[in-house]
């Protein structure tokens, strides 16, 4: 078979149980069209592109192992644990449903990022790399429940803060209001990591 001239890189698949080498074509558009054949190729620049393009879909910033995702899960956790401290240190959270519901959605982000930095200091130390499947596949299920649960739960007391200080004009709890508002505020704060760590996760998964 002849070699098409935009063919960019070369890849190995397994075909009845024979490890053929494929051709790429339009790697660059992400365009998996293979053209294969049995002739043996050895072109080491070409299987060099592949490696480098299959690492550079894996090995970004941000991806578990990395120093930018532990500084997301550290981001999360400090925020997450704030957004608690500001409205558990206030006496009448309880009286709120929302509030209680924020204090229980940052609470579990707070074991979870807490957790999934200690594995990525740990993969720093060490130099290993957390690209398992099945890693990955639980990294993704929690980093969306708990993404999507802080979301609901800071928007839910975000609008308890503004109904009192908008809508009514005042706040009868005195210096509490403002530490509802801190928490609010730290909630957001805390989501925002977390809705990125979700995206490059999803992403990661999508690339493996």
């Amino acid at each position: 078979m002849a070699w098409q001239k935009d063919v960019t890189c070369l890849c190995q698949v397994k075909m009845n149980g024979i490890w053929q080498r494929q051709f790429v074509k339009d790697s660059s558009e992400m365009n998996f069209e293979c053209y294969t054949t049995q002739e043996d190729t050895d072109d080491p620049s070409k299987v060099k592109h592949f490696l480098d393009l299959e690492r550079k879909m894996k090995d970004f910033p941000g991806t578990p192992g990395t120093f930018l995702g532990l500084v997301l899960r550290m981001s999360q956790f400090i925020f997450a644990a704030g957004s608690i401290a500001s409205m558990a240190t206030t006496p009448s959270f309880f009286n709120f449903t929302a509030f209680c519901y924020l204090i229980a959605s940052m609470g579990l982000q707070v074991i979870w990022s807490f957790v999934l930095a200690l594995l990525d200091a740990y993969a720093l130390l060490r130099k290993k790399v957390l690209h398992n499947p099945v890693l990955v596949s639980l990294f993704v299920v929690g980093d969306w429940v708990t993404a999507i649960l802080s979301l609901a739960a800071a928007s839910s007391s975000a609008g308890i803060t503004v109904l009192y200080f908008n809508d009514l004009g005042h706040c009868h709890f005195g210096d509490e209001c403002q530490k509802y508002q801190i928490s609010v505020a730290l909630a957001f704060l805390s989501w925002i990591p977390i809705s990125i760590s979700s995206l490059i996760m999803l992403w990661l998964l999508a690339a493996g």
